[in-house]
Order: structure tokens, then C-alpha cells, then sequence
């Protein structure tokens, strides 16, 4: 049994039509499930550009093997090299900047990266190591955004978005802060989104030294003089 099992490891770290099924379907099962989870979460990059990434990778990876293993020549390293560089012009494409100056689609970014490396993990042969990465990014994307989440919830630093029905409430605003013990660490002040609207807007990062709950600090500012609107970010 223990020889079966050294027989069929050879078989699929080599490059044949066998290893190159297995590799194709662990590469789209892998990837596809990484970007269903960012796909529910209605992000830029999703099931199937996951999928896409991890079996381009595969292939990269699996091409660089026959090359060196058929004509003996080529560094069997040098394509899958060229991935891990170049996807990140990809993954530049899913980051964007918002009008609130907020930033988007680092994670997704991230995932895309991570699953190229994946992808050449299985495109060599290194099943093992593919598993329990796939497996690691998956939870890292899922269980641990949660955990993600409760620790943006009660840090110091909380970042707002705030319009005004007109600059003279700021002043207000600014002593309604400091009454609650939160200080202003950065603000920049913007004309609001709403078209035609005369609206003044800033966007403010404060220090929040009792660590209260985000969702409780916006609560106690939602009730400053002349706010037309506010939003964590």
C-alpha cells in the first residue's frame, strides 16, 4: 500500500496527462471556492476570476516543469517568477480610492496574489503545501474577517464622514468633540456629494482613548448641531 501511494505521488509530480487533470481540477476547485466567498461578499474579483488566476498560474508553472524536464534547458522557476510579479498589476485593478477617500479592495488585492501563489504550488506538484494554503487563505478571508472586524470596532482611531447644512456648524462640531473626549488626529474638508447642494463635508480621523464601540461613538455624534449626515468609514 505504503509503495501504491510513493508510485502514484511520482506519477503526479510529474508531467503527464494525469498529474495535468489533477492539477486543472484542484486549481479550479481551490480558486473557484477563494473567490465564491469574495464573490458573496460582492467584491471586485470573484468565483471566477479567482479560478482563472489560480489555473493560469497552474499552467505557468506546469509549462516551466515540461520545458525543463522535455529539452533540459530553462529555469524551471523562471515563469512561475514572472507571476508572482506581475500579478500585481491585477490586483492594482481591484483597489480603489472613493470619493470619501476611503480605500477599496486591499483584501481582494491580496487574495488575488495569494492565489497565483497557490496555483503554482499546484502547477509543480506541491499538493500538500497547496491544501493546507488553501485551506489557510480561505481562513484568513472568512473566519478571521470577523475577528478583523471586532478589533477595527473597539480601536482608538475611528474614521468619519460628516456633512454639515453649512460651515458655520463646524466650530459647534469641533468643541461637541472635545466635550466627548475625542480628539481630531486628521480632517479634511470637502463640498458635499449631493449634487447642486451647498453642503460642506469633512472627513476626520479621532482618537478614541476609551475605546468605545464605533457603532456607540457614531450614536453620540449622530447628535452634534447641523449634521445633515454622518458615516464611519
Amino acid at each position: 500500500m505504503g509503495e501504491d501511494m510513493i508510485n502514484i505521488m511520482s506519477i503526479l509530480k510529474e508531467v503527464n496527462i494525469v498529474s495535468m487533470t489533477v492539477k486543472v481540477l484542484l486549481a479550479m476547485i481551490l480558486g473557484g471556492s477563494l473567490g465564491l466567498e469574495r464573490g458573496i461578499k460582492n467584491r471586485p474579483a470573484g468565483f471566477r476570476t479567482y479560478m482563472l488566476v489560480c489555473l493560469g498560474a497552474t499552467l505557468v508553472m506546469s509549462t516551466n516543469q515540461y520545458v525543463y524536464q522535455t529539452f533540459g534547458v530553462s529555469d524551471p522557476t523562471r515563469l512561475g517568477a514572472q507571476v508572482v510579479s506581475g500579478i500585481g498589476f491585477l490586483g492594482a485593478g481591484t483597489i480603489m480610492v472613493t470619493k470619501r477617500n476611503q480605500i477599496k479592495g486591499l483584501t481582494t488585492a491580496a487574495g488575488l496574489w495569494a492565489v497565483a501563489c497557490l496555483g503554482l504550488a499546484i502547477g509543480i506538484g506541491f499538493y500538500s503545501g497547496a491544501l493546507i494554503g488553501g485551506l489557510a487563505i480561505f481562513f484568513a478571508n472568512t473566519v478571521l474577517h470577523t475577528l478583523d472586524d471586532k478589533i477595527r470596532n473597539k480601536g482608538m482611531l475611528i474614521d468619519i464622514y460628516v456633512e454639515f447644512k453649512n460651515i458655520s456648524h463646524i466650530s459647534g462640531f469641533l468643541a461637541f468633540l472635545h466635550k466627548n473626549n475625542l480628539e481630531v488626529k486628521d480632517m479634511s474638508i470637502n463640498k458635499a456629494q449631493i449634487p447642486g447642494d451647498e453642503h460642506v463635508a469633512l472627513i476626520m480621523t479621532l482618537d478614541n482613548p476609551r475605546r468605545m464601540p464605533h457603532d456607540e461613538v457614531m450614536n453620540i455624534l449622530s447628535r452634534g448641531e447641523g449634521i445633515q449626515y454622518i458615516e464611519d468609514l
